[in-house]
């Protein structure tokens, strides 16, 4: 950790968001000085993943993640700085851990819900109703009742349905009218097989609100999740652009909101993405001067921020292969290999069987399966995977494990995977 110093809190939360943003930009001050937050290196991640293992969990061998903090404000940085004008509102699906939105909160992010759950968890935080978009075109009627409520006044929709529920149940909110993008297929999770208005059914939709006197104050897409295609942005806001047109010529109140949806991934995707969707932006709202644009990135914020840790508690040999259990699988924190068309990668952290090199460096590896704790075999979470040798009770460490992994745990064999705990930490420079 040569260059770093480390801050970390298991116990209060709430504190170690205090020292690290404190109510303004995120930094921590000592004698007059201010220390800039930044991500933990590889090797401080490290050493404070085995400070854990070998301080806190030496009977009770539980998986835990680690939230790095300073990893969330880097990527909040990234983000102000590529697209300033781009108001980012988190989609709570993909990770509701309360540190990890409270962090989000604090810096700005405004939030994506899909379901009055998820409206009734981010207000249990203190974050007003004005910062949420109820992003789900189709929604059950309770819900609906309960964002009127409790003045979540944004929603999303699609169909003729939806806007009938609408007027019955809360006229006052403004609507978003969601389109289908036409170039979805090359996301890992296309969202154009279940939501957004086909072409035809823009005008249809547009009047239907109008005779209802519900304000439709912009439009909406997403171009699906994971790994998509940036140029599928170009089009979006081109046919986006075109809805503004047609409620325009409808004699409509004038349309003040885009919603470029999700699709964001850190690293070369999202320069790429940010790339697309400001030149699209210049040719097409160039002319709307007082247009609002926000999104709905997910994995951009929480995907890297997370690291996860589990204990090895079987193994057997075959000859050549290595073959492991361990204490969380697709049922639990790996369920993203399901759900969400993920692939993991893993390290090793031998801190019982070779505490002087617990990273296994320079070791002979061999191809390993590892197994999830449950009694399916569906329950495989690597095959064919390159591991040094370990044993019971040594650790794997899966990095970017934050994106649609806490969210959709099970509790199957009695197995719960939904109580783990989260170790906050950051770091600045010593």
């Amino acid at each position: 950790m040569a260059g770093q110093t480390v801050i970390v809190s298991g116990l209060n939360p709430a504190a170690i968001l205090q020292s690290t943003i404190g109510g303004a930009p995120p930094s921590t001050a000592e004698n007059g000085h201010t220390r800039k937050v930044v991500p933990m290196s590889k090797d401080a991640l490290q050493d404070f993943m085995v400070s854990i293992i070998t301080q806190k969990l030496q009977d009770e061998k539980q998986p835990f993640y680690v939230l790095d903090l300073g990893e969330v404000v880097s990527l909040m940085d990234q983000w102000n700085n590529a697209l300033p004008n781009i108001r980012p509102f988190y989609a709570v699906k993909c990770n509701p851990e309360p540190s990890f939105l409270s962090m989000l909160s604090a810096l700005g992010s405004n939030f994506d819900c899909a379901s009055r759950a998820e409206i009734e968890y981010v207000l249990s935080l203190g974050i007003s109703p004005d910062r949420i978009v109820f992003a789900n075109p189709c929604k059950p009627e309770s819900d609906i009742i309960y964002a009127a409520k409790v003045g979540v006044n944004l929603t999303t929709y699609d169909s003729e349905e939806e806007v009938y529920k609408i007027r019955k149940h809360h006229p006052k909110s403004e609507l978003l009218l969601r389109i289908k993008p036409m170039d979805d297929a090359n996301a890992r999770c296309p969202m154009g097989p279940k939501y957004g208005a086909l072409p035809e059914e823009v005008e249809p939709l547009l009047r239907a609100a109008h005779t209802a006197r519900i304000t439709v104050s912009g439009v909406s897409f997403h171009i699906g999740s994971g790994d998509a295609d940036s140029n599928a942005y170009l089009g979006a806001i081109a046919a986006a652009k075109e809805v503004f047109q047609t409620a325009a010529r409808f004699g409509m109140s004038k349309m003040t909101i885009l919603d470029i949806g999700g699709g964001f991934t850190s690293g070369h995707q999202f320069t790429t993405a940010a790339t697309a969707v400001k030149s699209a932006l210049s040719q097409h709202f160039h002319d709307e001067p007082e247009l609002t644009i926000i999104a709905e990135p997910g994995r951009f914020f929480a995907e890297t921020a997370f690291t996860l840790g589990t204990t090895i508690i079987g193994k057997r040999v075959r000859g050549e292969l290595r073959e492991y259990w361990i204490n969380d699988g697709l049922y639990g924190s790996m369920n993203c290999v399901l759900y969400d068309h993920a692939t993991v990668t893993a390290t090793a952290l031998a801190c019982v069987s070779n505490r002087s090199n617990v990273n296994c460096g320079g070791s002979k590896t061999f191809p390993s399966t590892v197994f999830g704790p449950t009694c399916d075999a569906l329950d495989t979470v690597l095959r064919d995977y390159q591991l040094p040798e370990l044993q019971v009770n040594d650790w794997l460490v899966f990095p970017n494990m934050g994106a649609y992994t806490k969210a959709a745990g099970s509790n199957f064999n009695g197995f719960n995977t939904s109580a783990i705990v989260t170790h906050l930490a950051y770091a600045y420079p010593s």
